[in-house]
């Protein structure tokens, strides 16, 4: 079974199909999404947040990065996988942003790599479609620049603020990437952006206009019972569900009514006779 291909992912927005996106981080989610029809799998640096347990994506290295991808690729047969660019591994030069994506692509397989910042980080991106490699942009709230923004902010809210958005999505088309990343933008500048340029747009917090959405899969599966963005929608609560299994597991095994005869092996009554019998042993 042949991947999508950014080329597909263009031609979705081109027929007016709508786009869905989601995280993944490892072998047995990338199963199921891939089983439920899900085209395109971002191994995102939120794997820092929801995975590692960090307060942000920063700590997230190009190490954490591979393994996770290796984990999804080999997890995964017909989605396009996605892989974050992490924090350092392309700020300081385009052509340090190309060592890290070829490391990427080498290392761990994806069909597609991601970097937040648009103005700035366009000669990275020409570099690295200029040298074969499809990159998804983004822009908006970029999580790897929290820190100047003062925390997860909606993005573009003031006219200036809104024509640097404008500016950063047409120096990211124009740099050539096959889709671009809308993060806690408002709805009708989201609208907007999608109406103007030709490349597909994929919200997160940025309304229902944009080509396509991406969420991270903890969230819309509750896997955090006591934190929802407001971005996002619950299709499941796992959370309590895995707290309530555990509780009942742990009661079972004190009990003792875990594990039964049911769960266990049988040998033959005469060898633990023999053994019975022998009293060195």
């Amino acid at each position: 079974m042949a991947r999508v291909t950014p080329d597909q992912i263009r031609q979705m927005k081109a027929r007016g199909e709508r786009i869905p996106m989601l995280t993944a981080y490892d072998y047995p989610t990338a199963q199921i999404l891939d089983a439920a029809g899900v085209p395109m799998m971002l191994v995102g640096d939120t794997l820092g947040m929801v995975v590692l347990g960090y307060d942000s994506t920063l700590p997230v290295t190009v190490d954490d990065i591979i393994r996770h991808t290796q984990a999804v690729v080999r997890g995964s047969k017909r989605a396009l996988i996605v892989a974050d660019l992490p924090f350092g591994s392309f700020q300081v030069s385009p052509e340090e942003t190309m060592r890290h994506a070829v490391r990427i692509m080498k290392e761990a397989a994806p069909q597609a790599m991601k970097l937040e910042g648009g103005v700035r980080s366009a000669p990275g991106v020409r570099m690295l479609v200029e040298a074969g490699i499809p990159v998804m942009g983004h822009v908006g709230l970029t999580p790897q620049s929290v820190n100047v923004f003062g925390g997860f902010k909606v993005q573009g809210k003031t006219e200036a603020a809104a024509r640097a958005l404008l500016d950063d999505v047409a120096a990211l088309e124009e740099a050539g990437v096959f889709a671009i990343v809308l993060e806690l933008v408002p709805a009708e500048l989201s609208k907007l952006i999608t109406e103007r340029t030709a490349v597909p747009t994929i919200g997160i917090g940025a309304g229902p206009h944009c080509d396509g959405e991406v969420q991270v899969i903890h969230d819309i599966l509750g896997l955090y019972p006591d934190f929802t963005p407001r971005h996002t929608k619950r299709y499941a609560e796992l959370g309590n569900a895995l707290r309530d299994a555990a509780t009942t597991y742990v009661s079972e095994v004190r009990e003792r009514t875990f594990p039964t005869q049911a769960q266990s092996a049988a040998i033959d009554a005469a060898v633990i006779e023999a053994l019975r019998k022998d009293p060195k042993r």
